[in-house]
C-alpha cells in the first residue's frame, strides 16, 4: 500500500518535469541524454558538450550499460534528444536497445550516433534503420593519398572540404577551413531517400586497413564514402550519423590543418564550426518551419463558406514561420504551393509572399463539381516538411443560377421564333387561300 502510495506521489511529482520536452513552440526547451562508453570522453570533448550547453541544452551524462537507463517513464519520454558516444557498446543497460532507440526517432525526437573502427554490430544496425551501412571490415579506415593532412603519417587523417551545399544545415558563414575526420567509412542506401550526405571523401579516397596491404580492391572508393551523413525522417525527426569520435574531439578543434598540395595552412580547423552548426540543424535550432492554418473565402469576402460553387473566384493564405534560435521569423520563399486537388491537383499554383511570413494567391474554382482539399506539401533540403490540407465541397450551379439568356443559346431561339411564324404563315394561307 505504502509502495503504491510513493509511486503516485512519484509520478505527480515527475508530471510537470516531463511537460518541458520539445514543442513546435519552443525548439530549443530540450532534456538531451548523452551515452558514453567511457566518462572520460566528457573531457576529451568538453568543447562540443560546452557549446550544447551554453545554447540552453539540458545534458543528463550516463555510461551506455548503465543499469537504470531508459528513455520513457510512465509513458512519457524524458529526452527529447539522444548522443550515442559509446561505438564499442554491445549491449546498453537498461530497457534501452536498438527497437527503444527506433521507436525514439519514430516519435519525432533527435539522435547524434558516432561510431569509429572499434563500431559494434548494435551500433552498425542502429545506423543501418537510417539507411547507413558502415563499411563490413572492422580493421577498416578511410585512406586518402591526396586530401590528408601533412600532419598525418599513414594518409588516414582526412582534410575533407566537400560539404553540403546548403546555408539551413551548415549556416550561411562559409567554413574556410577543412575539417578533419578520422573514422570509417558508410555508404548510403540507395533505397532510402531521407539520408544524404553532409560530409563526403574526395575522388582519390578508399576504405581499408591502414597497417596492411591492399589483396583486393577495396569495396568503397572515391564519393562513394559519406563521412557524415544526416537523415530527417518523414515525421521531421532529424538523425547525423558520423564515422568517425575524433571528429567532436577538442584535439581536432583545436588542431591546425595543412592539406596536402594546398599552399593554404589554418590556424584551426573547421570542425568546430561544422559541428556546432550540424548540432544547430539536427536538434531544430535551424530549418524548422511551422504553419498557421490554410484561410480561404471568396474574392470580396472575408468569411470561409461552407460551400464552394463552380467557376467562384477565392483567395488562399497560409501563415509560415521559420524559428531563428530564440524566436519566430517570418519564412521568406517563392517556391511554396497549393494544390486544389480532387484525386489529383486540378489547380496548381505558386504562392506570391509579403515578406511576412504570410503566403496568398487567387484563383477559380474549376468547372468540376465534387469533393475538394486545399493541399500545402512543402518539401525543401534541410527544413521540416509542411504537409497541410482542408476539404471543401464544391457544387454545380442551381437551376435558379444559369443566365436567364444564354448568348451560345441564340441559333435555338431564333430557330424556335422562325418555326412559330412559319406554322402561323402556313396556318393562315391554308384556312383562307381560295
Amino acid at each position: 500500500m505504502n509502495l503504491s502510495r510513493s509511486a503516485a506521489l512519484i509520478s505527480l511529482f515527475l508530471l510537470p518535469l516531463l511537460s518541458f520536452s520539445f514543442s513546435v513552440d519552443n525548439p530549443t526547451d530540450r532534456r538531451v541524454l548523452v551515452l558514453l562508453d567511457d566518462l572520460s570522453l566528457k573531457s576529451s570533448h568538453s568543447i562540443f558538450f560546452d557549446t550544447l550547453k551554453s545554447r540552453g541544452f539540458d545534458l543528463d551524462f550516463k555510461l551506455a550499460d548503465d543499469s537504470k537507463l531508459a528513455l520513457q517513464r510512465y509513458g512519457q519520454y524524458l529526452y527529447d534528444g539522444l548522443i550515442i558516444f559509446a561505438p564499442s557498446t554491445e549491449r546498453f543497460g537498461g530497457s534501452l536497445d536498438s527497437k527503444a532507440i527506433a521507436d525514439f526517432v519514430d516519435s519525432g525526437r533527435d539522435l547524434i550516433v558516432s561510431a569509429d573502427t572499434s563500431a559494434s554490430d548494435l551500433i552498425r544496425g542502429i545506423a543501418l534503420e537510417c539507411g547507413v551501412d558502415f563499411d563490413e571490415d572492422s580493421s577498416a579506415m578511410v585512406i586518402d593519398h591526396s586530401s590528408f593532412s601533412v600532419s598525418d603519417g599513414d594518409h588516414t587523417l582526412i582534410a575533407a572540404d566537400d560539404l553540403v551545399k546548403s546555408d539551413v544545415i551548415l549556416g550561411k558563414a562559409k567554413i574556410e577551413a577543412p575539417v578533419l575526420f578520422r573514422g570509417v567509412a558508410h555508404s548510403l542506401n540507395p533505397t532510402n531517400n531521407l539520408v544524404f550526405k553532409v560530409l563526403s571523401a574526395s575522388p582519390s579516397a578508399y576504405s581499408a586497413n591502414p597497417s596492411s596491404k591492399l589483396s583486393s580492391p577495396p569495396q568503397l572508393t572515391g564519393s562513394a564514402i559519406s563521412l557524415v551523413s544526416v537523415m530527417q525522417a518523414r515525421n521531421n525527426a532529424r538523425v547525423v550519423i558520423s564515422g568517425s569520435m575524433q571528429l567532436f574531439s577538442d584535439k581536432l578543434f583545436r588542431s591546425g590543418v595543412l592539406k596536402a598540395g594546398s599552399p593554404n595552412k589554418y590556424e584551426k580547423s573547421g570542425n568546430e564550426q561544422f559541428v556546432t552548426e550540424l548540432s544547430k540543424w539536427v536538434f531544430h535550432e535551424r530549418g524548422h518551419l511551422k504553419a498557421g492554418s490554410l484561410v480561404h473565402h471568396r474574392v470580396g469576402e472575408t468569411d470561409e463558406p461552407a460551400i464552394y460553387r463552380i467557376k467562384d473566384d477565392l483567395e488562399f493564405s497560409v501563415e509560415i514561420l521559420e524559428w531563428s534560435g530564440k524566436s519566430w521569423e517570418p519564412y521568406v520563399a517563392d517556391d511554396v504551393q497549393v494544390q486544389f486537388y480532387m484525386m489529383s491537383p486540378y489547380v496548381l499554383k505558386t504562392l506570391s509572399t509579403d515578406k511576412k511570413g504570410m503566403f496568398h494567391t487567387s484563383f477559380k474554382v474549376p468547372d468540376v463539381y465534387g469533393v475538394f482539399q486545399f493541399k500545402v506539401e512543402y518539401e525543401k533540403l534541410g527544413y521540416t516538411t509542411l504537409s497541410l490540407s482542408k476539404q471543401i465541397p464544391v457544387r454545380p450551379y442551381r437551376h435558379n443560377e444559369y443566365e436567364r439568356f444564354i448568348p451560345t443559346a441564340y441559333p435555338y431561339y431564333g430557330a424556335c421564333f422562325t418555326t412559330m411564324a412559319g406554322f402561323f404563315v402556313f396556318s393562315f394561307v391554308y384556312l383562307y387561300h381560295k
